[in-house]
């Protein structure tokens, strides 16, 4: 004889239903997304007995000497000539170290995964993008070319995740630091670099399916991408025109501009799109952050430790919002 089941009370139903209302379904799906291609990636390469070694390149090309001679030497030029100027230890500096130590355990080889799985996918299933002629070009013209390419699809994406809602939720944790730093660069949401590799793979099936690209350009590009957020008055001069400098990126971070400047190494994609604010040395230094702080920030004064705040901003966007 089976026992019959009863109804749940409708106090239990009013307590799942807002409980369900709490949450941001849209993050989920993106952390849904990012896991798939974690796992194309991770299959492919068990099978080919090539995780460990991938990982290891990874590594190699995103936390090079190289970049660790920039932060420090960039955090050294922040102490002499600082764009504004705050203690060592503020707690904007405090937080930023936080995640620098949560990008070098987990969003390395997060990226470095995330790169294979998508070019995985990409590659698999669109085979008919590749520009076939490409494969008999000059490395001089074909490499500059794709990396070129490759910064137009990151800025496509930075586009995105300003103006696509279920994006902005991860992105917003980085324009949330009210103090930049050269460590700021560190300050995101590990799933917010899924849709930036998604599409950045793309110019490289297409132009460069069977050729790899020098670690060493990986890294420079890297740095480069990191020296932005520096707290630095600098405008790299005529360089400027080409290059995103700290004093350019500033402007993106202020508070009412973050629809300008959204380049991530090359200021090219900007002026064609017509979003190019250059700077001039003689400009203030504006307020940067996000007006309402709509994520916790540590310069709120119940911000709490640093790592309970870090695990605080990082649930943020799977939780809906007023």
């Amino acid at each position: 004889m089976t026992t019959p089941r009863l109804p749940l009370p409708a106090w239990r139903h009013d307590q799942a239903a807002a409980w369900w209302r709490r949450l941001c379904p849209s993050s989920f799906v993106l952390a849904g997304l990012t896991v798939l291609i974690l796992g194309v990636a991770v299959v492919g390469l068990t099978r080919q007995g090539r995780l460990e070694t991938v990982l290891s390149a990874g590594r190699a090309e995103l936390a090079a000497p190289l970049l660790i001679a920039l932060v420090i030497a960039t955090g050294i030029c922040e102490r002499i000539w600082p764009a504004e100027r705050r203690p060592v230890l503020a707690r904007g500096h405090v937080q930023d170290a936080c995640y620098l130590a949560l990008h070098a355990l987990v969003v390395i080889p997060l990226m470095t995964l995330l790169s294979v799985g998508a070019a995985t996918l990409i590659g698999g299933l669109g085979r008919w993008i590749e520009l076939r002629p490409a494969a008999h070009w000059p490395g001089w013209l074909l490499i500059p070319l794709t990396l070129a390419a490759m910064d137009g699809a990151n800025w496509l994406a930075h586009y995105a995740d300003h103006r696509l809602g279920p994006l902005w939720r991860f992105h917003a944790l980085h324009h949330s630091q009210e103090k930049l730093s050269v460590l700021t660069s560190f300050r995101a949401h590990p799933l917010m670099h899924t849709t930036g590799f998604l599409l950045a793979t793309v110019p490289v099936v297409v132009l460069m399916p069977t050729r790899p690209i020098a670690p060493i350009l990986i890294t420079i590009y890297v740095c480069l991408g990191t020296l932005q957020h520096a707290n630095l008055r600098w405008t790299f001069g005529p360089a400027g025109r080409v290059l995103v400098s700290p004093a350019y990126h500033r402007l993106h971070h202020a508070c009412d501009t973050q629809r300008v400047n959204l380049g991530v190494v090359l200021t090219i994609w900007d002026v064609l799109a017509g979003r190019a604010r250059f700077p001039a040395r003689s400009d203030g230094v504006g307020r940067t952050g996000l007006d309402g702080r709509p994520v916790p920030v540590e310069q709120d004064n119940p911000a709490g430790p640093a790592l309970l705040l870090l695990a605080g901003q990082l649930i943020e966007p799977f939780q809906a919002r007023g």
